[in-house]
């Protein structure tokens, strides 16, 4: 994008940009507005301030002033309720929490070169070690529970199932009924209570949340050891209480909490930390152990490790590199070793109910594939089916989970239908018929359907049946407090990573080039309609995404035009009761220092402020210090302090006329906290802005630019 001297420019020399809003002067004190945002760089105290600083927090005024555009360009993106500030429940009931981004970029400044230095052969040694041990930590523990949960859904679905049957055998239906009813009433309601009232967080599929913590977005508690323990026993409970449920989704987010738990450098409350673990106390190291955890989750679900990898490729992952690429796969390659020795274990009866069952697996290797012209019609048509079934029910559970949030108190009801309907069939005329679809467990519902002899056992009647049932009670389920996730395909939108998970579970080759022509047409044509379910949801919660690419109206703006003061910075040598009174009013995480270009970060002035010491490795989630913890005297308050130690040195800037859609690549390809913008002329203050994750969100864009039309600039972009 070309740039003339006034920062104006275009895409192809012929459409100018939106017009710069109108930004009037902000008068008055701290407490004349509330700032709304974690990552926020704007308001500034009395002692320094710039006019043209940073969007970077959110403001919305408390004044009582008319409604004009100038104060509905200031209405947060993400609005920090009082309801609820601990936890980012998943859809049902959902309320916004602080939200912080993550930093993936390297802070260069004193007291990192002096760590890297003081790093001998040994401690290096150490922590390449160090990185191979806690993946495999990783894949131990998360095969050992994706196992434990197989182990205790067919237990407790069996024996339910089993009481069933023999009383239906005994001729009492009625009895059957309201046993199968309970189990389910008590199973899905023991679900939702743990979730609701121990980790919210654990609620839903868990991969949107692993997704935008891949992104860089930390939402609180999302990977806490609390969310972990209501994943495993509310995604049990969940899928024994006969609910249309995955286990991909709650094995991908438990991977993803183990392997954040092992990344947490250990605990200084219970003693159980060392100096050497300190080197994983920073957002890069713990992203690469998630990622790891992912692809873990994957394995664990479908015993598919090279669809791990892939899913952690195709779905998971923003940042990919080769050393990832090693480590990913020897994580899933312990977990199909962990699993396979256990289930072996487990065929001599050890296990109670659980035999060969439990983890989906059909062997179609015995039989040899054969397919003419009429066959590629066939699939093409199903290809097309399935992308526009994929469609309709994202685009229908989108619309049903809005409804939830309105109606979640009443969130029971749904807890009762669903129980009731699948109990419903049980003692029907059509018992005989669908029986071996829904009265089992969901695995053995899809073993029974694609097993080598089965073709012949069901009517279409019979199949319509159980799509329709299940189909519409997937679109329940999904809102409702429980662990859960949803069914590949056309809801998903993944290619490469479905391909190889049925290929790894079917051991039939042959049909692989069926399989890739039915999964990339399912995918064009659910693509015209809407996106994947889980970047749906992702965009449901709130969570601030960013897309590979940035959207084509972005071209048409500058770094710039998004940016806005007040700006708060602080000197290299700065009074303490400034930083103090900075940091207890304004919820900023970034400040630049304003006698060189770097900028240093709250979290680090926190540490300095109370220990006086140099240790910033960051703390795990929800762990941070807060300024109320803080205590000085007016003695502490009028010393001063030296910010250059923890001052990043060397940060990404950017000029002001770059164009926005060139800045939100390099800030998401660079996985940046903070993107500082310089003026393009040296008479002005040092730094024009500070850009954050919020700044590049479409709903910030528009609140700024009502008139702009992103629809025209997609268009065009499309029809160039």
């Amino acid at each position: 994008m070309d740039m003339d001297g006034n920062g104006n420019g275009n895409g192809n020399g012929n459409s100018p940009r939106p017009p710069t809003p109108h930004r009037p002067e902000r008068e008055g004190s701290y407490n004349s507005y509330d700032i709304e945002s974690m990552d926020g760089g704007s308001g500034a105290p009395p002692w320094r301030q710039h006019n043209n600083g940073s969007s970077e927090a959110l403001l919305r005024y408390d004044d009582g002033g008319g409604a004009d555009r100038g104060s509905a360009a200031r209405q947060p993106l993400l609005r920090k309720r009082t309801m609820n500030t601990t936890s980012q429940i998943a859809i049902v009931g959902a309320n916004v929490c602080p939200i912080e981004s993550l930093d993936y970029e390297v802070v260069e400044n004193d007291l990192f070169k002096q760590d890297w230095r003081s790093r001998t052969k040994k401690q290096i040694f150490q922590y390449i070690v160090l990185k191979w041990s806690l993946v495999l930590l990783i894949g131990l523990l998360t095969g050992v529970v994706g196992f434990f949960n197989n182990l205790a859904v067919e237990n407790i679905a069996g024996f339910k199932l089993l009481l069933t049957s023999d009383l239906m055998l005994k001729g009492r239906y009625i009895g059957a009924f309201f046993v199968y009813g309970g189990w389910n009433l008590v199973l899905a309601a023991a679900a939702a209570a743990i979730c609701a009232y121990i980790a919210p967080a654990a609620a839903g599929s868990g991969i949107p949340e692993v997704k935008a913590y891949l992104n860089g977005v930390d939402a609180y508690s999302i990977l806490a050891p609390s969310t972990l323990f209501v994943k495993i026993f509310g995604s049990i409970l969940g899928v024994s209480a006969g609910f249309v449920l995955g286990k991909e989704g709650p094995m991908v987010h438990t991977g993803a909490c183990i392997a954040n738990l092992l990344g947490q450098g250990g605990s200084r409350k219970y003693h159980l930390t060392c100096n050497w673990l300190r080197y994983f106390k920073n957002d890069r190291d713990r992203r690469d152990l998630i990622t790891c955890g992912s692809a873990a989750g994957v394995a664990a679900a479908f015993r598919a490790p090279v669809g791990g990898v892939l899913f952690a490729l195709e779905e998971a992952a923003s940042w990919w590199r080769s050393a990832l690429l090693w480590r990913t796969f020897f994580t899933t390659a312990v977990v199909a070793v962990v699993l396979r020795g256990l289930i072996e274990f487990c065929r001599s009866g050890k296990c109670g109910l659980f035999g060969k069952g439990g983890l989906i697996m059909f062997d179609l290797s015995s039989t040899v594939a054969t397919y003419s012209t009429p066959d590629l019609i066939a699939i093409i048509i199903l290809g097309i089916i399935g992308g526009i079934f994929g469609g309709l029910f994202n685009f229908l559970l989108d619309k049903i989970l809005r409804v939830y949030s309105i109606i979640n108190e009443r969130v029971s009801y749904c807890w009762s239908l669903r129980a009731i309907i699948r109990t419903s069939n049980a003692h029907q005329g059509i018992t005989m018929i669908l029986s071996p679809l829904f009265f089992n467990t969901n695995d053995d519902a899809i073993r029974n359907l694609f097993s080598n002899g089965t073709s012949t056992e069901f009517q279409m009647s019979s199949l319509f049946i159980f799509f329709t049932a299940i189909y519409c009670l997937g679109l329940v389920t999904y809102g409702v407090a429980v662990p859960s996730a949803s069914f590949l395909g056309g809801t998903m939108r993944m290619t490469v990573s479905v391909c190889v998970i049925l290929l790894e579970l079917t051991n039939d080759l042959p049909m692989l080039p069926l399989l890739m022509l039915v999964i990339l047409i399912s995918k064009t044509i659910a693509d015209n309609f809407n996106k994947g379910v889980y970047d749906q949801i992702v965009v449901m919660k709130g969570l601030p995404f960013m897309e590979a690419h940035a959207e084509p109206y972005m071209r048409h703006l500058v770094a710039g035009d998004v940016v806005f003061g007040p700006l708060i910075t602080f000197s290299g040598v700065e009074k303490v009761g400034n930083i103090v009174h900075a940091l207890r009013l304004t919820g900023h995480n970034g400040f630049p220092v304003v006698d060189e270009p770097p900028i240093t970060e709250a979290r680090n002035c926190f540490v300095l402020l109370r220990f006086g010491a140099f240790d910033f490795a960051k703390p795990g989630s929800g762990k941070g210090l807060k300024i109320e913890d803080l205590d000085f005297t007016d003695e502490e308050m009028d010393m001063y302090v030296d910010l250059h130690p923890i001052t990043n040195t060397s940060p990404y800037t950017v000029v002001e006329t770059m164009s926005l859609a060139k800045a939100a690549i390099l800030f998401r390809e660079l996985g940046l906290r903070h993107l500082l913008v310089v003026p393009k002329t040296p008479d002005r203050p040092p730094i024009v802005g500070i850009l954050t994750r919020h700044d590049f969100m479409p709903e910030h864009i528009h609140s700024l630019f009502p008139n702009l039309n992103p629809h025209k600039y997609h268009s065009a972009s499309m029809a160039g």
